[in-house]
């Protein structure tokens, strides 16, 4: 019987109430109420800083990117600061390690495997840097990872740059590493958020090996997304198609 998990989408959420909603399902994994789960979510503008992260790293003060309209939290993942914003596909794998394998450096290399098979199926060609997490296109970051991991249980993850606003990683050094940021919009592949997405839950599911559900608040992507558009739930080949298609146009 394969293992399940379910795909939750929360639309367009704070930072900090995405943390909540996360330590509230960790909590319900730990005495197994519910499956591993795969929260989907977009956030507003905010920076947040890892265990690991240095001061240096962020080139703005918390007040000054407060100004700007930019949230900061300390935060206990691993890694160091990173920007999440309009556009960005961030997502949230809550899984029990135990069920699965219980190696924290296969587990983060499958992650990319995850978004490296997403850009696939739009035409980018992806891959690893040495001694660098994440995923990568021409020595350009396209997808940062950053996870915790207590008893077993995984929490945070990764975000996936499909159409943010670049300008605003200024105010820091993603990840510690002065190398350059970019987007699947800046790569010229336009794709609906709904069509990313589906893949991503496709190959996370093949990944790691889990027949994925539908959690029961899933919502999609909220319709006042930054570029205006609706996204409705369709069968996920053909949005996969639609987006193949733009991103060929484009």
């Amino acid at each position: 019987m394969p293992r399940r998990c379910e795909l939750r989408e929360l639309g367009r959420l704070e930072w900090h109430e995405a943390f909540v909603v996360q330590q509230s399902l960790v909590e319900k994994r730990k005495r197994g109420e519910i499956p591993d789960q795969l929260l989907i979510v977009e956030h507003p503008h905010v920076v947040t800083m890892g265990r690991n992260g240095k001061e240096a790293n962020l080139l703005a003060s918390p007040e000054l990117l407060s100004r700007a309209g930019i949230g900061f939290y300390e935060t206990d993942r691993g890694g160091d600061v990173t920007y999440h914003g309009p556009g960005q596909i961030v997502g949230y794998p809550i899984l029990d390690l135990r069920d699965w394998k219980r190696d924290v450096h296969l587990y983060v290399r499958s992650i990319e495997q995850v978004l490296i098979d997403t850009l696939a199926d739009f035409c980018i060609t992806a891959g690893r840097v040495e001694g660098c997490t994440g995923v990568w296109v021409g020595g350009a970051k396209l997808a940062a990872i950053g996870v915790h991991i207590s008893r077993w249980i995984t929490t945070h993850g990764f975000a996936f740059n499909l159409n943010p606003d670049l300008k605003y990683f200024q105010y820091i050094v993603p990840c510690g590493l002065t190398k350059p940021v970019t987007s699947m919009e800046k790569l010229g592949a336009v794709a609906p958020w709904d069509a990313v997405v589906s893949r991503i839950a496709t190959h996370f599911a093949r990944n790691f090996d889990f027949e994925l559900l539908d959690g029961e608040d899933s919502h999609g992507r909220h319709i006042d997304a930054p570029d205006g558009r609706k996204h409705c739930r369709r069968n996920a080949d053909a949005l996969a198609e639609e987006g193949w298609r733009q991103s060929r146009a484009g």
